[in-house]
Order: C-alpha cells, then sequence, then structure tokens
C-alpha cells in the first residue's frame, strides 16, 4: 500500500509540476497582454465629440464657424491632431457676418505639430466671387494661410459657366485667386459679342 502510495506521488509529481508550469506562462501571457493593451490606450483619443458647434472669432469679431457630427482629439506632444472622420463643414464670414466663404469636406485632420488641417474626399470650396472648387484632397498650411493640392481639380467660374480643370492647385486664405496648374478649361464665347468686334 505504501509503495503504491509512493508510485503514485512520484507519477503524479511531474504532472503538478507540468501544470503549475502552464498556470504561471499563462499569467505571464496574461501580463503581457494587459502591458500591450496599456500601450495601446495611450494611443487612444483623450476626448470624442459629438454634434459640434465652434465659433472661432479674432479681436471679438466671428471669423468662422465650423460644424462636424463627430470630432476626435488626441493631446500628445509627439502626434496631437484633431480628426473629423464623419465630415465638417466650415463658413467663413466678413467682419459685418455675411458669408465670404465655405468648405465642406467628408473627412478632415488637423495636425497640430505641423500647423497643417486636410481636408479628403468631395471637398467643395465657395468664394465671395461665387467660384467652386472641388478637389478630393485640400491642405491648408496655418503658418503660411495658403490652400494647396496636388490632385486633379475643377473649378466653376461662376455664372459665366466657364469651368477650369487641372492637376494641383493654390490660393491665400481668402481662397481667391486660384492658381492651378496643368489647366485646362471649358469657356463660354458670348457669339453676339464676337459678331460685334
Amino acid at each position: 500500500m505504501y509503495s503504491r502510495a509512493k508510485k503514485l506521488f512520484n507519477l503524479s509529481l511531474p504532472a503538478l509540476f507540468i501544470c503549475s508550469m502552464l498556470i504561471l506562462n499563462s499569467c505571464e501571457n496574461s501580463l503581457n497582454d494587459i502591458e500591450k493593451i496599456a500601450s495601446k490606450e495611450e494611443d487612444k483619443p483623450i476626448s470624442k465629440s459629438t454634434g459640434v458647434d465652434v465659433i472661432y472669432s479674432d479681436s471679438a469679431k466671428v471669423k468662422i464657424r465650423l460644424i462636424t457630427p463627430l470630432m476626435i482629439e488626441l493631446d500628445d506632444k509627439s502626434k496631437a491632431y484633431r480628426e473629423m472622420p464623419k465630415g465638417v463643414k466650415m463658413t467663413f464670414y466678413e467682419d459685418d457676418l455675411t458669408v465670404k466663404g465655405t468648405l465642406t469636406a467628408d473627412y478632415a485632420i488637423e495636425k497640430s505639430k505641423e500647423n497643417l488641417i486636410e481636408f479628403r474626399k468631395n471637398v467643395v470650396v465657395t468664394n465671395a466671387q461665387g467660384e467652386t472648387f472641388k478637389s478630393d484632397e485640400l491642405i491648408y498650411d496655418e503658418t503660411k494661410k495658403t490652400y494647396h493640392t496636388d490632385k486633379p481639380v475643377e473649378i466653376d467660374l461662376g455664372s459665366s459657366g466657364d469651368v477650369m480643370y487641372g492637376v494641383g492647385a493654390d490660393s491665400n486664405a481668402s481662397m481667391y485667386p486660384w492658381h492651378i496648374l496643368r489647366s485646362t478649361g471649358i469657356f463660354h464665347v458670348d457669339e453676339k459679342q464676337e459678331q460685334g468686334k
């Protein structure tokens, strides 16, 4: 009976050792997983705001109204940003609060460290001159106060019905005039004026 118990003990000791190693190993994996999750949490946004409606003013005068369904903010020294993944609408005002232009896009991200705002997908800009700019990307440089893109663009020049196309464009903060690279266009000619010449 004693020898039988001794054999069982000798047989069960390695099994017990293996089980304890597996348990310790699984605990170690769990701790590793927790550390990985914790490090990912650091990269996650610190705030999400819905139904955002912001007024930007300068010297107590309204300059811009920004509306977005969702704003995600990450305030990290190395890569702070504000992301608007569900689109954005910006309205620009004169000092007397008349609208001087609008900008809409399906997506936008403000990169604070680089002083850039990137607008992407169905970007449409209107200016005080009645022109409409369209592209899939537009970048605003907050330091230089300029807009630019390297993507294909279309600019409807207003009531004349003239349209210009190109690849790449830039403009100042007032969105007028636009300088288009590699441009082509469709221009309507008034036949009566041509005959009167």
